[in-house]
């Protein structure tokens, strides 16, 4: 069948070119459903948003249409995993299945390829912390010579989190540009030309953002010759998108200055005896500056800290020695292009570390985080939908959101006020999975609520049972590290099944040992109440310990909260509530990842039943028999056990 007479009808339909091409493809009319708004979208040029529950398909319901729509499109994703998901399996698999000629590119951010020039100055300047850096950066210098990408996810011998890659990739403030000996070679100009070149450009929702605020990855480039631009976990996107139209000032990036102003003296003779004493003097100065802050790891509003007399003393030194380290640094910098780099990056450190002495902006939240021996701060824009919006009016472009949780009761309202998309399409697709046989939701009786001091405790004793019950094979999702590492410590004095913690190991290692098990128990927080796919028995029981609020001393929610209060809205219903629904949504959507899944999905919170904002929560949850009796989560396992 010719590209020309390909249609949705032919791809999607029973004996289409999926089933007939992929083993186990089977027709869902939602999928199908999907992909007909999508193909829409793109002819009309109108704006989309799509909750697509899971099972649904989303990924070929958006592949299909962009790629029969002979237009350039860009897909941006919630992970780098996620994009090489999309580049290295499903692309492939519907090319090969529907015979379309198109050209495939990815894009990453340039600290996912390798730079020559970057890799050899730092191994001959030899401004290593660690053995193990010099080693990595061996490994990383001898896959150098076999890469055909440069793509550091290729490299199976030094892991990308790795800190010894920041030896071996470049930042905008140090790249040299057009002056790089080894720019006929760079791994990054070369993924740009191949991108404007593609039919579909694969990026993920970090690149897309920066890259709109600095324009300096090459998106900014693909946005006006785009016909539409698809964001998958398009739930993902608020929080990115504020992330990168603020602003960032930390300790890594002071220490990232000292080292390059280092490597670029040593480059040009190391002899001004005046620069290594105000380097020497801005270290010393970053762990004073941390001293500063509370000791414990936090986060909190900017103001309540910036006044205190260590705090402005810290920071009236590190303004010093920037001023003293630029002024020596400007008429070095027609030397050479990494002296030029380093004294743009102090200029600009400098422009920073003001914005923060003064806080000019009423719209933006300043707050800090911190950590054992590091700090950040924070500049975020209170609302994302005014420098979004215009974009998005005048691009010319589809875009299309989609996301197992966007919407709240149906209503997309909260996501599109987010983004300024108030003007868009919606479209609310169920998942095609029989929940109400194969899940059974349970809410203990009798609970504390969660301000109680006994509530970890009872939460605790309450779950044993429903773990015994599960045999282990248990997803226990907490909303803070403290009640996280509480359980961590009881469970490991009652029971036998293999209990693995978050942050113990990578992300991917603990999964792969999870699925190895057969019978853990995970716990786990933010980062594993999304995106994680565990099918099968393995995962057949997920507890979540309560209704997944933000923080009360949250600076972001109380700035929120505080400005909503001042135009006479109500932060609680229309921001805080939707918000944690649709969290919730996302760790509920751990439990039934395939058709033939079963499991029991626990709720611990009693807020669900004794609140009226708990209706809320239950109606956007998957149609699942609810029980409050222990007895029935048991009897539901005897009965699986049974059958398989």
């Amino acid at each position: 069948m010719s590209f020309d007479a390909i249609t949705l009808e032919n791809v999607f339909s029973d004996n289409g070119l999926l089933q007939s091409a992929l083993d186990g493809f089977q027709y869902r009319d939602v999928q199908h459903d999907m992909a007909k708004a999508i193909e829409h979208a793109f002819k009309v040029t109108e704006h989309l948003c799509v909750e697509a529950g899971t099972g649904t398909g989303k990924t070929f319901a958006y592949l299909v249409p962009a790629m029969l729509s002979r237009h350039k499109v860009i897909i941006s994703t919630g992970t780098k995993h996620l994009q090489d998901q999309l580049v290295q399996r499903d692309i492939p698999l519907l090319q090969k299945a529907l015979k379309l000629p198109l050209k495939i590119a990815v894009l990453k951010g340039r600290a996912n390829y390798l730079c020559h020039y970057h890799s050899e100055s730092q191994q001959q300047a030899g401004l290593f912390s660690s053995h193990q850096d010099i080693a990595a950066l061996s490994a990383i210098r001898r896959w150098a010579a076999t890469t055909d990408d440069g793509d550091i996810a290729g490299c199976t011998t030094v892991p990308e989190e790795d800190p010894a890659w920041r030896y071996a990739t470049s930042t905008a403030d140090n790249c040299l540009g057009q002056e790089c000996p080894h720019v006929k070679n760079c791994f990054l100009l070369k993924a740009r030309r191949t991108a404007m070149q593609a039919d579909m450009v694969v990026v993920n929702h970090h690149l897309f953002f920066a890259d709109l605020r600095l324009k300096e990855s090459g998106v900014a480039e693909l946005l006006p010759q785009a016909n539409a631009v698809i964001f998958d976990e398009a739930h993902q996107v608020p929080e990115t998108a504020a992330q990168f139209l603020g602003q960032t000032l930390g300790a890594k990036q002071f220490y990232e200055l000292i080292r390059e102003v280092t490597a670029a003296h040593l480059e040009m003779g190391g002899d001004l005896a005046v620069l290594n004493t105000l380097l020497a003097q801005l270290k010393k100065q970053m762990t004073t500056w941390r001293q500063a802050f509370a000791e414990k790891s936090q986060r909190e509003a900017w103001q309540y800290i910036l006044h205190k007399p260590a705090m402005q003393t810290a920071m009236e030194e590190v303004a010093e020695t920037l001023t003293d380290l630029a002024a020596l640094l400007e008429p070095l910098a027609t030397r050479s292009k990494p002296l030029e780099n380093v004294w743009r990056q102090t200029v600009q450190l400098q422009q920073q570390l003001q914005v923060f002495k003064t806080m000019p902006d009423d719209d933006v939240v300043y707050w800090y985080e911190t950590y054992s021996k590091s700090f950040r701060l924070l500049a975020t824009p209170l609302s994302i939908a005014k420098a979004l919006a215009p974009l998005i009016e005048s691009s010319n472009t589809a875009w299309i959101f989609t996301s197992a949780t966007l919407a709240v009761s149906q209503s997309f309202s909260f996501f599109q006020e987010q983004l300024g998309l108030q003007d868009a399409t919606t479209l609310c697709l169920d998942s095609p999975f029989d929940y109400e046989n194969h899940a059974l939701f349970y809410i203990p009786k009798a609970l504390p609520l969660p301000k109680e001091f006994e509530y970890k405790d009872a939460v605790l004793a309450a779950a044993l049972p429903v773990i015994r019950a599960a045999r282990g094979r248990t997803f226990f999702l907490f909303t803070s590290h403290f009640a996280m590492q509480h359980a961590a410590k009881a469970l490991a004095a009652q029971i036998d099944y293999p209990i693995l913690v978050q942050g113990t190991l990578p992300k991917t290692q603990l999964l792969e040992q999870y699925r190895k098990k057969q019978n853990a128990i995970l716990l786990g927080t933010a980062s594993f109440w999304e995106g994680v796919d565990v099918r099968g028995e393995a995962l057949s029981c997920v507890i979540i310990d309560k209704l997944p609020f933000a923080a009360p001393n949250d600076p972001l929610s109380k700035a929120k909260s505080d400005a909503m209060r001042e135009h006479g809205d109500d932060p609680f219903r229309q921001y805080h509530l939707p918000k944690a629904v649709i969290a919730l949504k996302q760790g509920v959507g751990r439990l039934i990842r395939d058709a033939n899944d079963k499991g029991v999905l626990m709720i611990c919170d009693p807020r669900l039943t004794t609140q009226s904002y708990g209706k809320t929560f239950l109606k956007a949850l998957p149609p699942m028999r609810l029980t409050r009796e222990l007895s029935d989560v048991q009897q539901f396992f005897e009965q699986e056990a049974m059958t398989t």
